[in-house]
């Protein structure tokens, strides 16, 4: 009996048939682009089963083929029927190189011009010249979907000033200077995030992302065309965008875009849809390709941001200390599925907690190898002795939000050696990273290194970034800027919280990474002929002692987890009581 992606996968074939199409283009993104999607748009999962966050297939009369990156190589290994499926890294064979390859010349491949970007269309395109894309009418997906999911339906809700720390009037102001000073009369904001930081508004239409799922034109005049079902708008809200915000559905807005005929707009052809290139160019309207002007001043956190976010990780050490206590007691009689509901309940005491920020990656054993990781009731694990476990997790609090990941030994006997010094390898790249000071105008590919140093010392590497931005009760995943081995031209910058998580995994072993939140500061010196920054560690939570190796520690690197360790204790002691206070005592007491 066939699988259900193998019969899913005949249906889409039958399907391109009778739309005369060779293949089909499957983004994970939906219209929004964005990297976490509702129900309703996990068209990916729904064609090949795989539920990562990151991916694309394509499906070819002939062949087909599923694509991630390292953080889901295994993942896709897991849920993919691979006798349908093909599973590819998406950076050592490219979808566009795959295409050129399983195609000829001809042939008719079909994309959804309002789920993919006009960059990676491109992209593709120019490594395909053989091949005709055509736009489908609709989502050819979508016509198979019987059960579809509907589109959310809840309600957007004001963020007000004491946690955005500007009015939505002055970033609208600032950046139609912006437009201005670029010759454009107008931007397309398709990302639901800018959207949500521009107005200062937020909503739970993406399960761990606080956004309301709406698309923005912002003019030179700062005024702004939103569209969004009126029913998802309360009357609150509807006063706190004002009379500057024009209110539209969704299904005006190729209307609305037809009156900027002969004006210029700008585009970003990275997270908007090509469909808006599309209609723009149908009439006549000049397009100007332009980053979303929202990225970078969403990442560079005001001082008010910058204090909600020390307080939301006040409140996130403090659960997860409490969590940490409660494993140490109860590691041996709980599963995968226990330990993260039971993280989850700690910061469900904490006072505004709203939700995760993401699904906890909560892995033991082997598990922890799968770099991200997602339990479920079939793939649950009890916890056993003498093994790791890793825990990655967030919250979401009108404050700020949290990612954190600590990696913890399962006893009662004591770790190997050889894991030993590896997890303390990990932690030197987190100290390392942690503790650097840089020039100001230094991108973030220039610090990856120094994560990486002392497993490279070793020959051991993770496939994955170092660090990644963090909104503002907004996306735990937020660019422009990141930590990675792949080259940025956009510097770290003052008021930019990034993740620091390096990490190591055996495959059908174990797993290993330590993440924690840093604030870029400046750095003061006497002697200093030019400006510098350093990183703030927002994360206060204990590092495992007993995977600890102080002789690979060394003595200037234990001393430095000393000195944090007392800060934990001096930050979240207050605010935990009893047997978890006395745990917490133990854990940061110093290691010599």
């Amino acid at each position: 009996m066939p699988s259900t992606s193998a019969s899913r996968l005949a249906a889409l074939r039958t399907l391109l048939k009778q739309e005369q199409l060779d293949g089909l283009i499957i983004p994970h993104s939906d219209e929004f682009l964005g990297e976490y999607i509702p129900a309703c748009a996990e068209r990916l999962a729904w064609a090949t089963g795989f539920t990562g966050s990151a991916g694309l297939a394509i499906a070819l009369n002939s062949a087909a083929s599923v694509f991630s990156d390292g953080r889901y190589i295994t993942q896709m290994d897991q849920q993919v029927d691979q006798a349908s499926w093909q599973c590819n890294h998406i950076y050592e064979t490219p979808p566009s190189l795959w295409l050129a390859q399983n195609t000829s010349a001809g042939q008719r491949i079909g994309y959804d011009a309002r789920t993919i970007s006009h960059s990676e269309l491109s992209a593709i395109k120019a490594a395909c010249s053989h091949l005709e894309f055509i736009a489908t009418s609709g989502n050819l997906i979508d016509r198979l979907w019987t059960d579809r999911p509907a589109f959310p339906a809840g309600p957007a809700a004001v963020h007000p000033l004491v946690y955005a720390g500007e009015a939505s009037l002055s970033k609208r102001t600032r950046l139609a200077q912006k437009l201005t000073a670029t010759g454009a009369d107008a931007v397309v904001l398709s990302d639901s995030a800018s959207v949500a930081w521009l107005l200062n508004i937020r909503g739970r239409d993406i399960p761990c992302t606080p956004v309301i799922l709406a698309f923005a034109l912002l003019h030179k005049d700062a005024s702004v065309d939103l569209f969004i079902e009126r029913s998802k708008l309360p009357e609150d809200v509807k006063t706190w965008l004002g009379d500057d915000v024009r209110i539209h559905a969704p299904e005006q807005m190729e209307q609305v875009l037809a009156t900027l005929k002969g004006k210029t707009v700008s585009v970003d052809p990275a997270t908007s849809a090509v469909w808006f290139a599309e209609t723009l160019t149908h009439y006549h309207t000049v397009i100007k390709e332009n980053s979303d002007p929202c990225l970078l001043p969403k990442a560079l956190k005001n001082a008010t941001e910058q204090a909600g976010a020390r307080e939301a990780h006040l409140k996130d050490g403090a659960a997860l200390c409490r969590f940490l206590h409660w494993l140490d007691e109860h590691a041996h009689t709980t599963s995968e599925l226990e330990a993260a509901i039971k993280l989850d309940s700690f910061r469900a005491e904490e006072e505004g907690y709203c939700e995760e920020s993401f699904n906890a990656i909560s892995g033991a054993g082997p598990n922890g190898a799968v770099i991200h990781y997602r339990v479920t009731k079939e793939s649950n694990r009890p916890l056993h002795a003498n093994e790791v476990y890793l825990i990655d997790s967030g919250g979401q609090y009108p404050e700020g939000t949290t990612d954190v990941t600590r990696t913890v030994w399962i006893g009662p006997d004591t770790p190997p050696q050889q894991l030993k010094e590896t997890f303390t390898r990990v932690l030197k790249g987190n100290l390392r990273l942690g503790r650097v000071c840089f020039p100001a105008g230094t991108a973030g590919h220039a610090l990856d290194t120094l994560a990486r140093f002392d497993l490279w010392q070793a020959g051991l590497d993770y496939d994955h970034g170092t660090g990644h931005g963090v909104g503002s009760f907004l996306s735990v995943h937020e660019g422009p800027v990141r930590i990675s081995k792949v080259p940025g031209s956009i510097a770290v910058q003052e008021g930019m919280i990034l993740s620091n998580e390096p990490g190591y995994y055996k495959t059908g072993a174990f797993g290993i990474r330590l993440e924690t939140l840093i604030l870029a500061q400046p750095f003061m010196a006497n002697d200093n002929v030019k400006p510098f920054l350093s990183f703030e560690t927002l994360t206060l939570v204990p590092f495992d002692r007993t995977l600890t190796d102080l002789k690979t520690l060394g003595a200037e690197d234990t001393e430095r987890l000393n000195a944090y360790h007392a800060r934990v204790l001096r930050l979240i002691g207050p605010r935990l009581q009893g047997e978890a206070r006395l745990w917490l005592e133990k854990a940061c007491a110093p290691l010599v």
